[in-house]
């Protein structure tokens, strides 16, 4: 009977973190899909002009450099960064299904 159970909890264990793995995969495929489609989409002929306007523009500059310092890659990110996280795993998500 303990054999039935170390079975049990085995199986449970390795489904668990195979499933963990699985959606961490995907999850990095989806941030991988946006960062790609971005940076082709911001060579587009219609988007070129400004993007070289906004490359330009010292007020915007630092502003974006602002803002990317209340950002965290650490593995305790505070909500607003999970937050964010999210939204671009659903963003690349859907972008990664209408293309596929």
């Amino acid at each position: 009977m303990k054999i039935f159970y170390v079975i049990l909890f085995s199986v449970f264990f390795v489904s668990n973190n195979t499933f963990a793995q699985y959606s961490s995969s995907k999850n990095a495929q989806y941030l991988a899909t946006i960062k790609a489609v971005a940076n082709y989409k911001i060579d587009d002929e219609e988007e070129i002009v400004q993007v070289e306007k906004l490359r330009e523009n010292s007020n915007f500059n630092r502003k974006l450099q602002n803002m990317m310092t209340k950002l965290s890659n650490s593995r305790n990110k505070d909500s607003k960064n999970r937050r964010i996280l999210q939204i671009l795993e659903d963003a690349g998500k859907e972008i990664y299904n209408i293309l596929e």
